[in-house]
């Protein structure tokens, strides 16, 4: 773990929209974000030390006092979440752990999937994006079992910002699926 628990309150200003936006990569997809959405607070948990500069000299350069980063495993820092404390999370484009053998390492997955929907807060929304028909097919079928959640799959939505990874997988023929679910309870 990394420390003791966070108050988002006292990191970002009392009743802050915050969205942990896991795994970003290179970083384009929340730096956009951050810029069309200056109210919306993130934090971005990135394993990627690149994306992670590059994140950091946009927050820098443009004084962003709405975005932090995390350099690290999400799973490693989620305990420091509260429940119900985070407004979004979302995993864009995350490793599919193509063979079969790695499968279990996806972060879309029951048990991981459960520890997210803990620290949403009720009326928060889970969006995940891959161009992996077989990976949303799965991710479906974890995010429906969550009792706690309701959504499925929705039109591409026009404010998600088109990343490389979305821009290799099309030029590959792939489509991306989206999902978002919301907390009922």
């Amino acid at each position: 773990m990394f420390g003791e628990p966070l108050r988002l309150d006292d990191v970002f200003g009392p009743d802050a929209a915050v969205v942990l936006d896991i795994g970003f990569g290179g970083g384009e997809g929340l730096i956009e974000m951050a810029s069309a959405r200056p109210r919306e607070c993130i934090i971005g948990v990135e394993v990627h030390t690149p994306g992670v500069a590059k994140v950091i000299d946009a927050a820098e350069s443009n004084e962003w006092e709405h975005v932090r980063l995390v350099e690290g495993d999400v799973l490693d820092f989620l305990p420091r979440l509260l429940p119900g404390s985070l407004s979004g999370v979302r995993i864009w484009f995350p490793d599919p752990w193509l063979k079969r053998k790695q499968q279990h390492r996806r972060i879309v997955r029951p048990s991981v999937t459960g520890l997210l929907v803990d620290r949403l807060r009720v009326g928060g929304t889970l969006h995940v994006a891959t161009d992996i028909a077989e990976y949303a097919k799965q991710a479906v079928g974890v995010l429906d079992a969550e009792h706690r959640l309701r959504g499925g799959v929705v039109p591409r939505p026009e404010w998600r910002p088109e990343t490389r990874f979305e821009r290799r997988g099309l030029a590959e023929g792939r489509t991306p699926t989206d999902l978002i679910y919301e907390r009922i309870t």
